[in-house]
């Protein structure tokens, strides 16, 4: 796991708040936190979807401590599900 992660897109520099990685180091999912007094909002996905461009992950999180949304991105079918919960790490 890492913290204010950067990653190059589109020749600008963009940093993801918290990168959860694979064994093998590849990137598995990252999460976006925002304070609590900031709504979750269509923006903050897209935010957090401009990240998931460079990393391809499995799952992402946009958290404001009060809120919580985890989504599985499934790139055969070029969809996502949210999910109930936010899976445990043994899960993933």
């Amino acid at each position: 796991m890492a913290n204010e992660v950067q990653v190059q897109l589109n020749g600008t520099k963009k940093r993801c708040d918290t990168v959860l990685y694979r064994r093998d180091l590849t990137a598995r999912m990252i999460v976006e936190y925002k304070a609590p007094e900031i709504e979750i909002t269509q923006k903050v996905f897209d935010q957090i979807t401009r990240y998931n461009m460079v990393l391809k992950v499995d799952y992402l999180i946009v958290s404001n401590g009060l809120q919580h949304y985890c989504c599985r991105i499934d790139y055969e079918h070029n969809s996502y599900t949210f999910l109930q919960d936010i899976p445990e790490y043994q899960n993933l």
